[in-house]
């Protein structure tokens, strides 16, 4: 499903099974082993067979790969698809706080499916069963699709091209470094990109998920929620978990029906309640009644919300008053506060210096992971072995120095036995490259064929660590791969038409490299649940597919119905539009265009973000909880943190809960937040498609001050 963030698991459970272990059986050891290890040996043995999920299932049949995919579970999955790629896109456009939403497809897939053949059962008529392997084709397409309203760069690089966010740029925004929104080039560009992903790691991905056993924590937390969902006792939890989710889905749904009728107008509705003052909300800082972000607010570790806040506090409530005061000094008094050379400037720079700090940092960090254990894994094997690639290798778990779980050996052999052969995938990968090569540079002139191949000769070395550093550490660096790719393209390609080239190979590199790193994600929940492969590759196709035809035509909607799509100021302001745009300026222009110490300014907190990672690295978990994280802080730096009191409502919903009732807390916290998610989210579609017909809400509901009041009384006065 996260600026791909580090994505966030929906439990704080992790779970822990034998495929997820290998025991040491050293030869030399052995002749040593003393009577009592043996028999604790021999006890340890004992526990697994009983913790064994595989022997749970091992009565019932396993579908071969063509019974997996199935028609209802498609159209199912469309449904599901639209629903999260709307949330997905309302979340880009506003705040650009994207949580992970990977457990809701695969819960309400086991609801809606269960439900079904229950139903035509009850009818008298046959109904194949309904198995987990299913379940992970439903949740593998969902994902697959509901991803490309991420990476798809609606609320950042794609909308960055467009006139409306051009026009607060100031800064090369003559024609040749617009493009603005259009369904078909954006279907199109979508169908060019995303497929590629899926082909450049399919060689290494009995690698990643058997050789190197990584654990994708999110992959694999799904995996056991779906193996659990299966099981009679899982069946009755999942059956009130989806419960609760109805009931918060249906109230945040008629909540935001409700907030809409008072919104006919700019500040109207409940969404411009002062609660913390007029002066606060002049600073952005207010609780806007979003149940949306409560919900995300419940999802996101306590660190986020905090480290939200905090930069707001630190934006909002300290520098900008502070800057503001250097009015006449550092910039013109005559700018508009959304110029880019005033006040404007300072905030998207600032941000921009956090998060690339932020995100260089974490990604040196993987990188240098990766090889580590690359390196590692190599020695380990010997350097007379070599890495199986093929799939018809004799699988690597057949070494005299492991002991082999049930559930590993069976894993493994499902794993293996069915896949798409790799030189097809190859030459598919090049097939596809060439005829992308060609049809981009028609959609965007401006990015020559050359940069474009650059492009995807670099993708898979990308994706390659984007995808084992994902596996170590369940931190995606898509985004920050796509803004390097703005930088060099950028450079490289000039004044004239520079800013649409960046942000074009941004969308490449950006696309590629979060849809490999999801399909081997996705992967490890199919090896974990016995699903086929073959099925997996399948499901994430049709469900990229879907997510290139769903994506763009929500975006569509928004930017059509909604005509505060990409204002400054309003609810749908698509702030990483700006700043991915001012990105794309800076990489063609260079920093001249930059208000007084503004430069200055962005490399003290680009360092700030630096050492903060290091003292957070460094101190521990225990203290590292308290120190906050640079690119949460980042986000409200030009958007305010009026969402952030809103996270923090949630987070702190979240800690009374699990201090009243935990047991209670981590069972149904997830179903909660992610009904509030998704019932305000799904509103966001009929609320663009009634503005598209032009029906407005009837009453606008304001909130004055007292002085201001008087105001207005005197003027109403005068006028009678």
């Amino acid at each position: 499903m996260s600026n791909r963030k580090k994505k966030i698991s929906d439990t704080d459970i992790e779970l822990e099974t034998d495929s997820d272990k290998t025991v040491s059986n050293n030869d030399e050891e052995d002749d040593h082993k003393s009577e009592s290890e043996e028999d604790d040996d021999g006890e340890e043995e004992e526990e697994e067979e009983e913790m064994s999920v595989e022997k749970m299932f091992a009565g019932e049949r396993l579908p071969p790969w063509h019974e997996q995919l199935t028609l209802r579970a498609f159209v199912l999955s469309l449904f599901l698809s639209v629903m999260f790629s709307v949330i997905v896109m309302k979340l880009n456009l506003t705040s650009g706080i994207i949580p992970s939403l990977n457990i809701s497809p695969g819960l309400l897939g086991f609801f809606f499916l269960k439900g079904w053949t229950k139903i035509v059962e009850k009818l008298g008529f046959s109904c194949r069963p309904f198995t987990r392997q299913e379940n992970t084709v439903v949740q593998t397409c969902v994902v697959a699709a509901a991803g490309i309203a991420f990476s798809g760069g609606f609320g950042s690089y794609l909308f960055a091209m467009s006139e409306r966010i051009a026009s607060q740029s100031t800064e090369l925004n003559k024609e040749d470094n617009i493009k603005n929104p259009g369904l078909g080039w954006m279907i199109a560009f979508l169908f060019y990109v995303s497929f590629l992903g899926l082909f450049s790691l399919m060689p290494l991905r009995k690698i990643m998920i058997i050789d190197y056993k990584l654990k994708y924590p999110s992959g694999t937390i799904t995996a056991h929620l779906i193996n659990s969902f299966h099981t009679p006792q899982g069946a009755v939890l999942a059956k009130k978990q989806v419960a609760t989710l109805g009931k918060f889905f249906f109230m945040s749904f008629f909540w935001g029906v409700f907030q809409w009728f008072y919104s006919a107008g700019d500040d109207c509705g409940f969404k411009a309640f002062p609660a913390l003052g007029i002066a606060a909300y002049k600073r952005k800082f207010y609780f806007d009644f979003s149940a949306t972000y409560i919900g995300v607010g419940m999802i996101c570790p306590h660190l986020i919300n905090f480290s939200v806040l905090f930069g707001g506090i630190i934006s909002w409530g300290i520098l900008w008053p502070l800057i503001e005061k250097k009015k006449g000094y550092w910039f013109a008094y005559d700018l508009h506060e959304s110029s880019v050379k005033g006040i404007q400037g300072y905030r998207i720079s600032l941000a921009i210096g956090l998060m690339l700090g932020d995100g260089l940092y974490n990604f040196f960090k993987v990188l240098y992971s990766t090889i580590v254990a690359i390196i590692t894994q190599i020695q380990s094997k010997g350097f007379n072995s070599r890495l199986p690639i093929s799939d018809d290798d004799a699988p690597s778990f057949n070494c005299t120095n492991q002991k082999i779980s049930y559930d590993e050996q069976r894993r493994t052999e499902v794993f293996l036995r069915d896949g798409l052969p790799n030189m097809t995938a190859v030459t598919l990968y090049f097939i596809i490259s060439l005829i992308s090569t060609t049809a981009l540079s028609h959609i965007f002139p401006q990015l020559k064929w050359y940069y474009i191949l650059l492009t995807y000769a670099l993708a898979p070395i990308f994706a390659f660590c984007n995808a084992y550093g994902c596996g170590l550490t369940d931190w995606s660096v898509a985004s920050t791969y796509g803004k390097l790719a703005i930088f060099i393209i950028g450079s490289l390609s000039g004044l004239n038409g520079g800013v649409i080239a960046g942000l074009a190979g941004c969308g490449a590199i950006f696309n590629i490299v979060s849809t490999a790193s999801d399909i081997i994600q996705d992967f490890k929940t199919g090896y974990m649940t016995l699903a086929s492969p073959r099925a997996m590759f399948i499901s994430q196709v049709i469900g990229t597919a879907m997510g290139c035809l769903i994506s763009p035509t929500i975006f569509w909607l928004f930017y059509k119905g909604l005509k505060d799509v990409g204002v400054p100021g309003s609810e749908f302001s698509a702030p990483y539009a700006l700043a991915y745009r001012n990105m794309a300026v800076l990489g063609v222009e260079g920093f001249s265009s930059l208000p007084k110490h503004c430069l200055t300014l962005s490399c003290a907190f680009f360092i700030f973000a630096i050492l903060i990672n290091i003292i957070r690295d460094q101190v521990g978990v225990k203290i590292a909880m308290f120190i906050p994280i640079p690119m949460a802080m980042a986000i409200p730096f030009y958007l305010g943190s009026y969402f952030a009191i809103d996270m923090c409502i949630g987070g702190l919903v979240l800690f009374m809960w699990q201090k009243l009732n935990k047991p209670n807390a981590n069972m149904f916290s997830s179903a909660v937040a992610s009904g509030l998610v998704c019932g305000e989210g799904i509103w966001a579609l009929p609320q663009a498609i009634l503005s598209l017909v032009n029906l407005k809400p009837p009453i606008c509901m304001k909130f004055l001050s007292r002085d201001m009041n008087e105001k207005v009384d005197e003027y109403i006065h005068s006028l009678s």
